[in-house]
């Protein structure tokens, strides 16, 4: 009999079924197609159990994974997601969106040559698959504690603090200016990384469980915080990061110049039917696109533009491949849909008088790392060159945009906008208001869907202390 920690040895790692790209670009659903039982089964047997689960410590919510891939290769699919919930609040996302190039698969033992095991397809596969058998949470031994959590903001931080809440008798009720959960998983990131319908199944979820939604309500406009704070024991802020981060530049305010977010936002909106006005839609068809940036955002304008058919998409980044912090499964299905790639260039200004023409660039080397362990870009004199192009998206990243309202109800900030939360003790992501914490991006600064769901779980946790029913909320 073959040694099962051997499996590896015979079978390869094997991707999901990927869409031609000749059918991608025409359309907005995910690429990737589900494994099946059989699949999902050898994939995860892959596991070499290595007692030292590396793939774990890397993964912002410390996931089991090998526990939970066993639970798969013995075909334990409900055990498996039970198990997959019980360390985060969104894993049917994470196995989605999450650069498992850089976390889990990232730190795999067999990710040396050998093919890391497929641990985002495998957790996709979990709940995808499971809620469809008719696996629900089971919260039936949970005792309502009387007590009621407001939570502002419906993305992941918001999730997952109302997720473990709800598993402990706290009523959260969730309070969002969008018509739909999600936040930016449902507004920002494109429906070929994440169909909108996978977040609307969550919402259905988490509402079986106790979570009440009020959408389309602005807090701190048509509603104030006051009213919040009298009628619920605590408050959770999850409300993200939205304010983008500009080059500096000379040429940014042209026509055609668009920030990477409301592109995005736009193109989603269209696509959802939720469009309020038709003039709030960028196209891009026909147009020479140039995308500045290099992460995660600038890889969904890229593939974005290429949907909406631009006549050519250039990515520019001012370091060199192997320093871009966009997930490597992105950069290559952006590379096979059509993306062209100038690394080491860094943009001076954007060209033009009555509309963007161009973007002039500095070729850039690597210099001495900077403040925070990365090499600098340094740029090399003499270099200068015009890229012509009709349509520019700056993709630089997102800063903290803190409410008007923060500063009257005492509510810190840090020296760049980020809101300060205890990060020691029992009542851990407190601010110095009372009665509100906060986490996720507007605490960390702009970062993974995942570190976000790790914080509004953790943040649920200091409010249970806070509350007083940590412990004894579910029956014996």
């Amino acid at each position: 009999m073959p040694d099962k920690h051997l499996q590896f040895l015979e079978i390869p790692r094997a991707e999901p079924a990927k869409l031609p790209v000749e059918t991608r670009i025409n359309e907005f659903r995910e690429i990737y197609a589900p494994y099946d039982a059989k699949v999902a089964a050898q994939q995860a047997g892959r596991c070499i159990d290595c007692g030292n689960p590396f793939c774990e410590w890397k993964c912002p919510v410390h996931n089991y994974i090998p526990n939970w891939l066993k639970l798969i290769e013995q075909g334990k699919l409900f055990e498996a997601a039970e198990l997959s919930h019980r360390t985060n609040s969104l894993p049917e996302v994470c196995g989605r969106i999450c650069p498992q190039d850089r976390l889990c698969e990232g730190a795999c033992t067999l990710n040396d040559g050998l093919g890391a095991v497929a641990i985002g397809s495998i957790e996709k596969f979990i709940t995808d698959e499971a809620l469809k058998a008719g696996w629900r949470p089971d919260l039936s031994h949970v005792r309502s504690t009387g007590k009621r959590v407001a939570i502002v903001g419906a993305g992941p931080a918001g999730l997952g603090c109302a997720d473990i809440l709800v598993r402990h008798g706290v009523q959260p009720v969730v309070f969002d200016r969008h018509p739909r959960i999600g936040g930016l998983l449902t507004f920002g990131i494109p429906p070929f990384k994440l169909e909108k319908d996978v977040v609307e199944t969550r919402r259905a979820l988490m509402e079986g469980m106790g979570v009440e939604f009020r959408l389309g309500v602005e807090v701190g406009a048509a509603l104030p915080i006051d009213a919040l704070l009298a009628e619920f024991d605590a408050v959770f802020l999850g409300m993200g990061t939205y304010r983008s981060v500009k080059g500096g530049f000379a040429g940014e305010a042209l026509p055609g110049v668009h920030e990477a977010l409301p592109y995005l936002v736009s193109n989603i909106n269209r696509e959802l039917g939720l469009e309020a006005r038709a003039e709030d839609f960028v196209d891009l068809r026909g147009k020479h696109v140039i995308v500045l940036g290099g992460g995660d955002t600038a890889m969904d304008c890229n593939r974005t533009a290429i949907r909406q058919g631009a006549a050519s998409v250039t990515c520019t980044y001012r370091r060199d491949e192997e320093n871009m912090p966009g997930s490597r499964r992105d950069y290559k299905n952006s590379r096979e849909e059509g993306v062209r790639f100038l690394f080491n260039s860094q943009p001076l200004r954007i060209v033009g008088t009555e509309s963007v023409t161009g973007v002039e660039l500095i070729e850039t080397r690597l210099g001495a790392p900077g403040p925070r362990g990365r090499r600098l870009a340094e740029a090399v004199a003499g270099s200068e060159s015009i890229v012509e192009a009709d349509a520019v998206i700056v993709a630089f990243g997102f800063l903290p945009s803190p409410a008007p309202w923060f500063a009257a109800h005492g509510i810190e900030l840090e020296a760049d906008g980020r809101v300060r939360v205890a990060t020691r003790g029992r009542r851990r992501f407190a601010t110095t208001h009372a009665k509100i914490f906060a986490g996720g991006d507007m605490v960390r600064g702009a970062d993974l869907v995942v570190t976000a769901v790790f914080e509004g779980r953790e943040a649920a946790a200091g409010i249970l202390d806070f509350l007083g029913v940590a412990s004894g909320a579910r029956a014996a």
